[in-house]
């Protein structure tokens, strides 16, 4: 239920700045780093003529920006979209096609899926013709068995734009192998239908692809608003302002959003217990979330002592994008978040885990999280206008192509999704007691636990694991009966601070066991991560041959020892603030 101060708050978000903005960005693609950096300095400008005080960090990012691609077959040329981090051919690779078909061919769900259906087709020194989106799995599949290029055909009429590495962010040493080294684009149906045609013909193609490669000065706006009490810890709030063409439903909906967002926290930064830091990133479309990812290495031990909770703000007020369905949360904040969405707009979520994707850069720190995408078009409508699914937009279709235009946008649905952030960021910064529940965070673990048992049976014992979850529980459940005697008290209190202490302490074992299996301030690979990751090996156990199990095994063996290790302690600190509240 909505507070006074919070109704208060809430009516005074309104669409004139932020329409402004988008209005702004409608016009304005945001691709290339100049063209970010012009953006970044409308961003400045709005905050600066608010009175909002603004800092403008300038790194270099690297990022890889695509031009045009094309493919030709006999005296047929057609046009596609390069992949970003993609290999370079100005002057045309020649090399036969191949057909390999995806499983998109036989589901057509998941334009995302990186499978390819089995029977291996003979790719070495081909490009390859698939179906779906260049994803970096099915992209290193096709690397390894010795392809040139490879032609995504996308399920539409429009291609799309995006990016085929699953590098996170700008490479370090160990990403570096993972960049590919083939020719990658995307091509719509209908021509992608032509090219099969070709491709079982056995003919012969040219496929350029042009993109420009390199470091980039890129520009990343931040607003720090000052909490009254623990102006340390802070909330982050963020979404990224570089788009694919002009990007409206992708993302000048959520830049306006954030701006807005700053306008109220400033206004009412007297009413702030803890800070809220607002940031716009690039380098989220060709550098795969590089702006944040640079943000998360340069701050990282800021974030990792004083964060309590990082809120992703990307496809906000789309045109009917009515529901609030497969929403981003992280299981310790589902309650919290459900409770938000209802009291603002009196709908029920329904939350999924995060995927890895989003700018979610900050997962190997330990922070716990929720939103990427919020609003999103009913199945029921999507199946009407036989829509596949996309990745941002509220479901619309427009997502990372040149419709992507002002229309996408809706006032009222942005409206809502502007006071569902707005509300997000000030309760989090205002609650007592970091207001997470890591009992459904260890409830998820139980879950992962028991399918990886089921599948190891007697080859593998996770009673160790098991036994550590139950105890931390229980010990978590005594925190929470202690944080409840606390309400209404200042966050300078001894009491509190020790309670939020070690509320911090569990987000930055349990989300880094739970989302990550590189080291803590490292970024894994922008792909599919399950609970518990360094476990998941174990559901693939009855399948691997005798050669193999044994390195299974032992890899389970380790991972079990780091969760027991996250999990030990993060129980030490919950102990300790209970022996001393």
């Amino acid at each position: 239920m909505l507070l006074a101060a919070e109704r208060q708050l809430l009516d005074a978000v309104t669409l004139e700045r932020p329409w402004d903005l988008i209005t702004t960005f409608s016009a304005l693609r945001r691709e290339h780093p100049s063209d970010v950096e012009r953006a970044a300095g409308h961003i400045e400008r709005h905050l600066r003529e608010l009175g909002i005080p603004v800092e403008v960090h300038r790194p270099e990012l690297f990022l890889s920006l695509p031009r045009r691609a094309s493919v030709t077959v006999g005296g047929e040329t057609f046009s596609a979209k390069p992949m970003a981090m993609s290999a370079i051919y100005r002057e045309g690779l020649t090399a036969p096609l191949v057909y390999q078909p995806s499983a998109y061919a036989a589901n057509a769900d998941d334009m995302f899926s990186s499978a390819l259906l089995e029977g291996e087709v003979d790719v070495r020194g081909k490009i390859v013709v698939t179906e779906g989106f260049g994803m970096p799995g099915k992209i290193r599949e096709l690397e390894r068995r010795g392809a040139l290029g490879v032609i995504a055909i996308n399920p539409g009429n429009r291609a799309h734009w995006g990016i085929c590495t699953s590098i996170w962010g700008t490479p370090d040493l160990n990403d570096l192998p993972r960049k590919p080294q083939v020719a990658v684009a995307n091509v719509n149906r209908p021509d992608g239908d032509r090219l099969i045609e070709f491709a079982r013909a056995g003919a012969e193609a040219v496929f350029t692809t042009d993109l420009e490669e390199g470091w980039f000065p890129s520009p990343i706006p931040v607003v720090t608003i000052p909490g009254t009490e623990d102006p340390e810890a802070f909330v982050l709030l963020h979404g990224h302002y570089d788009s694919w063409d002009y990007g409206v439903g992708d993302n000048a909906v959520g830049d306006a959003t954030l701006l807005e967002v700053a306008r109220n926290l400033w206004n009412h930064r007297a009413e702030l217990r803890r800070s809220v830091r607002i940031a716009w990133w690039p380098g989220h479309s060709t550098g795969r979330y590089a702006g944040s990812t640079w943000y998360a290495d340069h701050f990282a031990l800021e974030l990792y002592r004083h964060c309590v909770a990082q809120i992703n703000c990307d496809s906000p007020g789309c045109r009917w994008a009515t529901e609030y369905k497969d929403v981003s949360v992280m299981a310790e904040a589902v309650p919290w978040v459900g409770d938000i969405i209802r009291d603002v707009t009196g709908q029920e979520m329904h939350a999924e885990r995060p995927v890895r994707a989003g700018d979610y850069s900050f997962n190997n720190i330990g922070l716990s999280g929720f939103f990427m995408l919020l609003s999103t078009m009913p199945d029921d409508l999507r199946a009407e206008k036989g829509y596949y699914a996309v990745g941002g937009c509220g479901g619309n279709i427009a997502w990372h192509t040149e419709d992507d235009t002002l229309e996408v946008a809706d006032r009222d649905i942005l409206l809502k999704d502007m006071q569902i952030y707005l509300l997000s960021a000030y309760r989090t910064a205002n609650a007592t007691v970091i207001p997470f529940d890591y009992t459904r965070t260890l409830d998820e673990f139980d879950g992962a636990l028991d399918e990886y048992a089921a599948a190891a049976g007697t080859a593998f014992d996770l009673g160790p694991a098991r036994t550590a979850v139950h105890e931390l529980r229980l010990d978590v459940q005594r925190l929470t009966r202690a944080a409840q005697a606390l309400s209404g008290e200042s966050l300078a209190s001894p009491a509190v601070r020790r309670v939020n202490a070690a509320l911090i302490s569990l987000a930055r074992h349990l989300v880094q066991a739970n989302y990550s299996q590189a080291p803590a301030f490292f970024h894994d690979p922008a792909e599919h991560v399950p609970p518990l990751p360094d476990l998941a090996v174990l559901g693939r156990l009855a399948e691997v041959s005798p050669k193999e199990r044994g390195f299974v095994l032992t890899h389970a063996r380790r991972g079990q020892n780091r969760l027991l290790a996250h999990l030990g302690d993060a129980r030490d600190a919950v102990r300790t603030a209970l022996e001393r509240t």
